[in-house]
């Protein structure tokens, strides 16, 4: 049984910093598969099909990208979670689609926000390796929004007013 962690709320300057990168030694380590796992067990714990480490409270750049129907995103499609260790969006396409975004982070309110429909990434796994991988549509739109936690940004910052 994972432990289940606390989520940081809107408001918290966890959410508002940059996370800073996993250092080369961090790989595979002991405490980076724990936070892995507590981060995957707290997000289906609250139908989530993303989670960012900002978000319990840990400033590192390590997102899970983990799209599935939940009763939170009925029409989610389904895709293996993914662990992606200090990502970067190395392109975005020229096409943009507008969807509805919620966060673990701010409750009970949800927004449309415009996001690039598919975005070309480069992340570490857990034991150090570098994957360029595609995402397009819905999973897409969860890489760009856990993105930006690393980076201090909620969805709710890019509604526009």
């Amino acid at each position: 049984m994972s432990v289940i962690l606390p989520v940081a709320q809107r408001g918290e300057e966890i959410l508002k910093i940059k996370a800073a990168a996993v250092a080369h030694a961090e790989f595979n380590s002991e405490w980076l598969l724990q936070l892995a796992s507590t981060m995957h067990a707290t997000m289906l714990e609250r139908n989530g099909v993303g989670i960012a480490a900002p978000q319990v409270y840990i400033s590192k750049r390590v997102i899970i990208v983990a799209s599935r129907a939940n009763p939170r995103y009925p029409d989610a499609p389904e895709m293996d979670p993914v662990v992606m260790v200090n990502p970067e969006i190395l392109e975005f396409s020229q096409a943009t689609c507008l969807g509805e975004e919620g966060c673990l982070s701010v409750l009970n309110e949800r927004g449309e926000v415009e996001r690039a429909q598919a975005v070309k990434v480069r992340y570490h796994t857990l034991q150090g390796e570098v994957v360029e991988t595609n995402f397009d549509g819905f999973p897409a739109r969860i890489v760009q929004h856990e993105v930006d936690h690393l980076d201090g940004v909620l969805f709710v910052d890019r509604l526009s007013a």
